[in-house]
């Protein structure tokens, strides 16, 4: 995935030092169907994510992100998680805190096209039958995205 100019320029400062970053998933739906995507860089199949950019809204990012990677305009409907990954430490020996913030958003207009480098492929999928996907926690992004009611938080014990 390209990683954002203001990213690398923090790497510049502080090496390959936990950055703490947010990120945005798009939870896109289509009636009974999702949109989902295959990363270039791993070949997970995903909903659509991102970086959030200095400044922007995390829900401007959700709809900028699945513009950029598919193609496709989408409204955010509602804030549906909020919860912090694992520390990832990419190859290169970057490592990464991410906060990710899950929308639930409706789609508007577009078909799915790679529209960018990021994605391989994008396309709709039935919600009842959803492909294997790599990475465990994106059912439970897709799972509290469908879920009616507030958004779920982790800890705050």
């Amino acid at each position: 995935m390209a990683t954002p100019d203001f990213v690398l320029e923090l790497r510049r400062h502080v090496g390959t030092t936990a950055l703490p970053l947010v990120g945005a998933t798009a939870v896109v739906l289509r009636g009974d169907r999702i949109l989902l995507g295959r990363r270039s860089d791993n070949g997970a199949l995903t909903p659509i994510t991102g970086i959030v950019e200095p400044g922007e809204e995390p829900a401007d990012a959700a709809v900028r992100e699945t513009l950029e990677e598919a193609g496709i305009v989408c409204r955010v409907e509602r804030l549906a998680w909020v919860h912090q990954l694992p520390r990832v430490v990419y190859p290169h020996g970057d490592e990464v805190d991410y906060l990710d913030l899950v929308f639930r958003c409706e789609w508007v207009s577009g078909e799915p096209y790679p529209a960018d480098r990021e994605m391989a492929e994008v396309g709709w999928y039935d919600l009842d039958d959803l492909p294997p996907l790599e990475l465990p926690d994106m059912y439970r992004r897709i799972e509290y995205a469908r879920a009616e009611g507030r958004a779920r938080f982790e800890g705050g014990r």
